[in-house]
């Protein structure tokens, strides 16, 4: 079928016809409303430049303004209603399915958002979350964020899971122009230097917003466990509070987390029950896995994501991938701590009895001591740290096994308004940092290594007291 457009101008006198095929007219998207091919084209009106034109289809009869008026009106009810949608209440939802398991949880979020929906795969145990999505039957999307610096196990996983799954995952890519120039300003591993973000901004979190501007859901694989310091109140499902979708707007994405309220261990389990293939860094002590240059095997005592941007504080291991669900007035507080350097809302750690709490004048009294009759172990730590967390059982073991061998063990809390005095004067880097303090000598020596089970201390010790 073809279309006549008749153009006249009253001041020119000139007529011209001009036909097209009606595909080349199709109107994909109009503001939020979508408008499906029209045949059937009453009139149309268009002022040019002052000139009044008149647009028409062939042998269809003129209709007077008084007719036009109510089928126009006609026409955009009936586009309106039929992008009227039900509104989710995601709050009253994620109450629904807090208890549910990670497969009814995926299952909903694959019924509710079809094609418009798709798992985050970062290449470590989140791909649980695609044997979650493949058992369920239903059609379903994968994307990941290929940053150019991922380690080699990582892009062949990607290569074994598309295989085993017989998908194709939807890669990300930074922008070149804006990589070179990093790459150019600030050499290749600046990172060390000033901090992961800048990196991470350019290579992780713009290629993701733009991914997420072609979907209306997302489904990632956080859970509470990872990071308690700042992924601890995650729903099962929320409104995003941070990205936005293919509407556009607040509002406009919303975000799935399956297996929040699963813990890393049960994770495991399903991985090794449903025989998944997983990225063979795990086997070498890898448990959290970004890109190369930021990560490190970790070491019995320490948590998973200690071996995730080992050089910075614990509040800043996070990419901003997940920013909205970081508890940024909690880490405001932890990191800011209050004036009598305590805390009324983080319990204190290493409690043993052996355990010697020191002031700061206790510490400043410990470093002007020339001639120590024994030997002083001190770990400077913040109790909200979960890097600390994960090394108070063998720190409080150690304490134990030394009580009255001739060498104290102790800690002071070095966060909050004692922070400063700690990195000028006790070596603090990031927390926890171990100093020991020999017998016989004014200067205190920083424990170089991230073991901290209680027989590499104790070696320790014993070749510096």
């Amino acid at each position: 079928m073809s279309l006549a457009i008749n153009v006249s101008s009253s001041s020119s006198g000139i007529s011209s016809s001009i036909s097209f095929p009606s595909s080349e007219l199709k109107v994909s998207q109009i503001g939020s409303l979508r408008l499906s091919d029209r045949t059937n084209v009453s009139a149309a009106s268009l002022s040019l430049s002052g000139k009044r034109s008149s647009v028409k289809p062939l042998n269809v009869q003129s209709f007077t303004k008084e007719s036009m008026v109510p089928q126009a009106a006609t026409m955009v009810a009936s586009e309106v209603a039929e992008k009227v949608v039900e509104v989710e209440d995601f709050e009253e939802l994620a109450k629904r399915l807090e208890n549910a398991s990670p497969l009814e949880i995926m299952d909903k979020a694959l019924e509710k958002f079809g094609d418009d929906i798709a798992i985050a795969f970062s290449g470590a145990e989140d791909v649980a979350l695609i044997e979650y999505a493949h058992l369920t039957g239903r059609p379903y999307r994968v994307f990941s964020l290929d940053t150019g610096r991922l380690n080699p196990e990582t892009y062949r996983l990607f290569d074994t899971v598309e295989k085993h799954y017989g998908i194709r995952i939807e890669y990300m890519f930074p922008d070149a122009v804006e990589v070179q120039a990093l790459v150019r300003n600030k050499g290749l591993f600046s990172f060390y230097e000033d901090g992961h973000q800048e990196c991470c901004r350019i290579r992780k979190v713009r290629p993701l917003r733009r991914a997420l501007k072609g979907l209306r859901a997302w489904i990632t694989g956080q859970r509470k466990d990872q990071s308690p310091g700042t992924r601890s109140e995650i729903p099962v499902v929320q409104v995003d509070p941070v990205f936005e979708g293919l509407d556009g707007g607040a509002g406009s994405l919303v975000k799935w987390n399956p297996v929040a309220n699963v813990e890393g261990n049960d994770v495991w389990n399903f991985l090794r029950t449903m025989d998944v293939p997983v990225n063979t860094l795990h086997a070498a002590g890898y448990v959290s896995i970004g890109c190369e240059p930021c990560t490190r095997a970790v070491l019995p005592g320490q948590h998973e994501r200690e071996g995730r941007w080992w050089w910075e504080d614990a509040k800043a291991k996070e990419c901003g991938l997940h920013k909205g669900n970081i508890k940024e007035s909690d880490n405001a507080n932890n990191a800011a701590g209050n004036v009598n350097g305590t805390t009324t809302s983080v319990a204190d750690i290493f409690k043993s009895e052996n355990v010697v709490s020191l002031s700061r004048q206790g510490v400043e009294n410990l470093m002007k001591l020339e001639n120590r009759k024994e030997a002083w172990i001190v770990v400077l730590y913040a109790p909200w740290c979960p890097f600390c967390q994960a090394m108070e059982g063998s720190f409080d073991e150690l304490a134990d096994k030394l009580g009255g061998s001739g060498v104290k063990v102790a800690k002071f809390r070095a966060d909050g308004d004692q922070k400063e005095f700690a990195k000028r004067e006790l070596q603090l880097g990031s927390f926890p940092t171990i100093l020991v303090f020999p017998k016989n000598s004014p200067r205190a020596i920083k424990y170089p290594s991230e073991k901290r089970d209680v027989d590499s201390l104790t070696s320790f010790l014993n070749l510096v007291r």
